[in-house]
């Protein structure tokens, strides 16, 4: 597996907040509105022994301050659970233990696996990374998880394979909104063999130090930077090697405004509002975006040829 370059927007360590003063204002945070997050935060946060916190791989920084967790835990999209941004309540429905994952398709031998033993087989590392929403709104978070690569090279795809297919739980008794039929369930989404080879694209199952909790798609999520968040498909039991391009939620729900692609672009507005700059959760600045959220360099050279595709929404 070939190392990325050192990215243009990387800050040398001297120059990173200490982890002790970023711990400190952490805690003081979570010891005042966050209270009342507590047991939605905690249930799906128990620290399998061992695991975390994981070993942060110092090639993945960030110019920007990670987001506070507070902040983190009580701003997200899960529409499997509604359309509420403070959606932590709802998904603590959600059991994550056990939780099977299956790889199947066009691969040597389809496999069952329990997802803490994936974790354990696969290995963890921190990596601090961009999130930008569709919404035109963006966080920097530290997930814990391992490459999509070695869960590739774990299945064995065939020559046949060109994408990766994923899909989430489908449980309307627990998940309410998946209990509205003009979605359409379960959650899919996919990515070409080359954008799930690449070193940046990482299953999280974790965050801040700690195991994911249910809202940010517990226990095992997609995060794939470069595009916009609503690609990062969460709490994952499916995992299929296919020819035929998936078609994914989004664009299922809406074509005209959502594509396969999803690529960060700051130069293609949404059919509805601007991509050019977004605001950043937890500062409430506004800053440009960039373009692949800053990611240019690495993936780039995934879509030369592709100009004739709807490459950005």
């Amino acid at each position: 597996m070939r190392f990325i370059r050192r990215p243009r927007w990387t800050l040398p360590s001297s120059a990173e907040t200490p982890e002790a003063v970023f711990a400190s204002r952490r805690q003081v945070l979570a010891g005042l509105g966050a209270l009342a997050l507590t047991p939605a935060i905690a249930g799906g946060a128990r620290a399998e022994a061992g695991l975390f916190p994981a070993p942060r791989n110092d090639r993945f920084k960030l110019d920007r301050a990670l987001t506070p967790e507070a902040d983190n835990a009580e701003f997200n999209n899960f529409y499997e659970f509604g359309t509420s941004k403070q959606i932590a309540r709802a998904a603590a429905k959600l059991k994550t233990r056990p939780w099977t994952v299956k790889i199947d398709g066009l691969v040597e031998k389809p496999l069952e696996i329990d997802a803490e033993d994936l974790m354990r087989k696969l290995g963890l590392e921190e990596r601090l990374y961009r999130l930008r929403c569709v919404e035109a709104w963006s966080m920097t978070i530290p997930w814990t998880g391992f490459p999509l690569s070695r869960l590739v090279a774990l299945a064995r795809p065939l020559g046949s394979a060109k994408y990766l297919r994923m899909e989430t739980f489908n449980d309307p008794k627990v998940a309410v909104g998946q209990a509205k039929s003009w979605f359409p369930w379960p959650y899919v989404e996919g990515l070409t063999m080359a954008e799930a080879a690449n070193e940046l694209a990482f299953i999280a199952m974790g965050a801040y130090g700690k195991p994911l909790p249910n809202q940010h798609g517990a226990p095992l999520r997609l995060a794939v930077p470069w595009k916009y968040g609503f690609k990062s498909v969460k709490s994952i039991v499916r995992f299929s090697f296919v020819e035929e391009r998936p078609k994914t939620f989004w664009e299922a729900l809406g074509p005209g405004e959502y594509g396969f692609w999803a690529n960060v672009n700051p130069k293609v507005a949404h059919p509805r509002w601007s991509q050019a700059s977004e605001q950043v959760l937890g500062t409430r600045d506004r800053v440009p975006t960039l373009l692949y959220n800053g990611y240019a360099e690495e993936v780039a050279d995934l879509y030369k040829g592709l100009e004739g595709e709807k490459l950005f929404v």
